[in-house]
């Protein structure tokens, strides 16, 4: 059935994002950032969104002992910052130094210059199945220039642009 599912799913268009958080080591900030196209926004009042991460997952150790996380939503010409992200933590962790991103004034995470942006701490994490849930409170958002989307169907990155012409 999962791979039913999986299936199916792959059907489902979804935006693109780069989370990030941190850890603290030795007095030394070091960031992680990792490609997500799984985001969704629970609430506006209090603002909540929530992401999913498999219970082994290195990066969703550092946001449960970061306690924050940031969002940063990719637009069509993100595609290689995607790509790079989307790969191991081993295999990413080089990018992140070289990363484009500004610490977030209201959290220290990264936040990457896109269309938009969001600052979130942890509320809470629920175990689900082979997931872990994070649910993020939003302390701060921005947007950017408006540009066509980066979206992930059929298992690749696309442009929305290239879509729908």
């Amino acid at each position: 059935m999962p791979e039913n599912q999986r299936r199916v799913m792959r059907r489902f268009v979804t935006g693109v994002c780069v989370t990030s958080t941190y850890m603290d080591k030795d007095g030394e900030r070091l960031h992680d950032a990792m490609t997500v196209n799984s985001i969704t926004s629970l609430s506006l009042d209090p603002p909540l969104v929530a992401l999913s991460f498999r219970h082994e997952s290195r990066f969703l150790a550092r946001i449960l002992a970061s306690r924050c996380f940031a969002v940063s939503i990719l637009s069509a010409h993100h595609e290689a910052v995607a790509m790079t992200f989307a790969q191991s933590q081993d295999e990413r962790a080089w990018a992140v130094t070289t990363m484009l991103g500004e610490p977030g004034a209201a959290t220290g995470a990264l936040v990457l210059d896109g269309p938009g942006w969001m600052e979130c701490v942890l509320d809470r994490s629920i175990e689900l199945g082979d997931h872990t849930m994070v649910v993020g409170e939003v302390v701060a958002t921005g947007r950017g220039a408006a540009a066509a989307p980066l979206i992930f169907l059929e298992g690749e990155f696309r442009s929305l642009e290239a879509v729908t012409s």
